[in-house]
């Protein structure tokens, strides 16, 4: 990255209610998935895609987390933390942390990814936008029948069961330090809400279309048991070369 920006900001302070009963004891991040919690991964890609500098925000459970990260030294990066007194959200952290002077990565601290951090950030500077959303393919199934009609209430179609090919939100994006000044301090606010905000200032905000990899979020239950059976599998896309061997 030479001297692109290498800072990431992983939110890690969530009380991971979805995940109950398991979050009684762990928070989210420290999730095993595979030998190594999930937060462990994230920043062992964050160091492989070179980036140095990382923020977590913590929260619940905040004591955990620092225990087993530390200063980040042994995943080669430089680790700080930024504690909040009460929920704030995806984006309202942000309004604690110091200086994020340079553009920067933001992402969730509960998903599996093989998204290249990096050219995720270089695209975002190379079109001068302020915030750019990195976004993934899914289907969409609708377990009723879809009907469709005109102002008369004339039917002109109905669709039974239909699927829906649409991009979400990977949990995953570059900001300019620019966003910051929308962010006030102690206010709760969540990630979409802040890029809507920034779309209607007339802002350029982007997207970074991932498809051909692997993404999942561990929120709920069904899809942390899905990231423990595939692991062994899609480990060499997460971690290239990864031996198994803590640092």
């Amino acid at each position: 990255m030479g001297s692109r920006p290498k800072t990431a900001v992983v939110m890690a302070g969530g009380r991971g209610r979805r995940l109950l009963p398991y979050t009684w004891v762990l928070p989210k991040p420290l999730m095993p998935i595979g030998d190594m919690p999930v937060l462990e991964l994230l920043l062992r890609q964050l160091a492989q895609f070179e980036f140095t500098e990382v923020v977590l925000a913590v929260g619940y459970r905040a004591e955990y987390i620092q225990a087993f990260i530390g200063d980040g030294a042994k995943f080669g990066l430089n680790v700080r933390y930024s504690a909040e007194s009460q929920p704030l959200g995806t984006a309202g952290p942000l309004g604690l942390i110091t200086g994020l002077d340079e553009p920067f990565l933001i992402m969730n601290g509960d998903l599996l990814t093989s998204l290249d951090f990096r050219a995720l950030m270089e695209t975002h500077l190379a079109q001068n936008a302020i915030a750019t959303v990195a976004t993934y393919p899914q289907q969409m199934q609708i377990s009723l029948g879809v009907v469709e009609s005109d102002g008369d209430n004339r039917l002109t179609g109905w669709r039974e069961k239909p699927t829906y090919d649409v991009r979400v939100s990977m949990g995953i994006s570059a900001l300019d330090p620019a966003v910051l000044r929308r962010v006030p301090p102690n206010v709760a606010l969540d990630l979409p809400d802040l890029i809507r905000q920034l779309v209607a200032e007339g802002e350029r905000v982007l997207t970074f279309p991932f498809s051909g990899g692997y993404w999942l979020d561990i929120g709920r239950p069904e899809d942390y048991e899905k990231a423990l059976r595939e692991i062994d599998e899609i480990m060499p896309l997460l971690l290239p070369g990864w031996g198994g061997m803590r640092g």
